[in-house]
């Protein structure tokens, strides 16, 4: 069933959990999908089409665990999905749980704002290291009985007649399915050699983030900065951006800084130099300092808005950063990943059971990004309007000067960044955002 070592540090590893010698022998290379990459979006890919029924290969180029740069934020969009594919409390013990956001802007005392209590959504987020947060939903995805294989670094397609019908990687080991998934992240490779191109005018948003040990490990909240500066705030140089602090179970606090290509500064700035000018100035006692940080300050990309399309054509599917699909509004993109993992699940098993390469089948694929559209294309384009806003200071500290003290109006934000809205029997804020996402183009 696996390719390659998987372990876990001091955390229990489900992965390696499952392997056997006679596992460690076999290698599989035929199914009914392949999917390339197995962080957030390509395991619950992964596990959604095996929870159909489908035979499925997860390719991952890198051993486990492995780091990747990441709030490691997980707010209740993202816990609800982990409901939906049937992983419990036992597997997410130890974790840390957080009750809501608290904002930083317009004065010196935060604003706390609880998650929303809705039907649709739990009330809680959470907080856990990418390296146990992907290998907990691998191992859950080779306990359906997903085929994982490890140290796979696929280069490249494999084509008949134009379309997708396997993978070939570096040491030219052929992996075949008449279905592909691209789960390979924002460079995938995959999806650009089958010619899916990046479009220039979606946003696009870059982070950087480093661990400290800290007091604030102890708080209840994940913390964000809607404003940066160099000095006293409303009194020093704004810096262009946006901040945050997550704490975590294991005394430390993931602390970052993202900016987004509507800023002037995005592209022309040494960003973990403006990170530690900002950290600069937080208070001593958060020991966001030199002595206390615990690993290097690393950077990602985060491709929003759907900024890599067709998401289904030729045999391949795109899921997560591949399609460009991180939250314009908050750099959110494990949710909706995962999210779009279950949509494409949807439409492979109905090709299959209708005759892959049959018309009936190809109908069945192309309702894929039908589907993504509808859930998110409407809430997306609100969000590339926002994104071009919030680039300009200016606008930044109006918002935050003036909008912020206004507890309705911030409720409404809160729920509008986070994409946290009851479908049904909402409130008035839930029918407001729906409406304006349902009546907006989609991205």
């Amino acid at each position: 069933m696996v390719h390659g070592e998987v372990q876990m540090g001091d955390a229990p590893a489900l992965a390696s959990a499952q392997l056997s010698t006679a596992d460690q022998d076999s290698f599989a290379t035929e199914a009914d999908v392949i999917v390339v990459g197995a962080g957030p979006g390509g395991s619950a890919t992964a596990a959604f089409c095996a929870m159909r029924g489908l035979s499925v290969l997860l390719l991952e180029k890198s051993q486990f665990p492995r780091e990747k740069v990441c709030g490691d934020g997980l707010t209740p969009r993202a816990v609800r999905m982990l409901t939906r594919l049937g992983i419990d409390s036992t597997e997410t013990a130890g974790w840390a749980r957080n009750k809501g956001l608290r904002v930083y802007g317009g004065r010196t005392e935060p604003f706390e704002l609880p998650w929303p209590e809705l039907a649709d959504f739990p009330d809680y987020g959470l907080v856990c290291p990418r390296s146990r947060f992907d290998d907990v939903l691998a191992g859950h995805a080779m306990k359906l009985g997903v085929t994982l294989h490890t140290g796979v670094n696929v280069t490249e397609p494999i084509t008949a007649d134009d379309r997708i019908v396997g993978v070939r990687d570096n040491q030219g080991r052929e992996f075949r399915a008449p279905i592909v998934v691209a789960a390979d992240g924002n460079s995938t490779r995959l999806a650009v050699a089958m010619g899916r191109q990046r479009d220039e005018a979606r946003p696009m948003g870059v982070a950087v983030r480093t661990y400290f040990e800290s007091p604030r490990a102890q708080g209840e909240w994940m913390e964000s900065w809607l404003e940066l500066w160099d000095g006293r705030p409303g009194e020093s140089n704004q810096l262009p951006g946006y901040g945050w602090a997550f704490p975590m179970a294991d005394g430390t606090v993931n602390v970052g800084l993202g900016m987004l290509n509507s800023s002037s500064a995005f592209g022309h700035t040494d960003y973990r130099a403006l990170m530690r000018t900002w950290l600069a100035t937080t208070p001593p006692e958060w020991q966001f300092d030199e002595a206390h940080q615990r690993g290097e300050i690393r950077g990602a990309a985060l491709p929003m808005a759907f900024n890599r399309e067709p998401a289904y054509a030729d045999g391949l599917l795109l899921v997560g950063d591949s399609g460009g699909m991180v939250n314009p509004f908050n750099g959110e993109g494990i949710s909706y990943a995962m999210e779009a993992g279950e949509l494409a699940a949807d439409a492979i098993s109905e090709a299959h059971s209708r005759g892959v390469g049959t018309p009936g089948a190809e109908r069945a694929l192309h309702a894929y990004p039908t589907a993504l559209s509808s859930r998110f294309g409407g809430y997306y384009r609100l969000g590339t309007i926002f994104v071009k806003l919030i680039g300009n200071p200016q606008i930044m500290h109006l918002c935050t000067t003036y909008g912020l003290p206004h507890r309705s109006l911030m409720k409404l934000v809160n729920k509008l960044l986070a994409n946290l809205t009851d479908e049904h029997r909402g409130d008035a804020m839930d029918h407001l955002i729906n409406t304006l996402s349902r009546l907006a183009p989609p991205a």
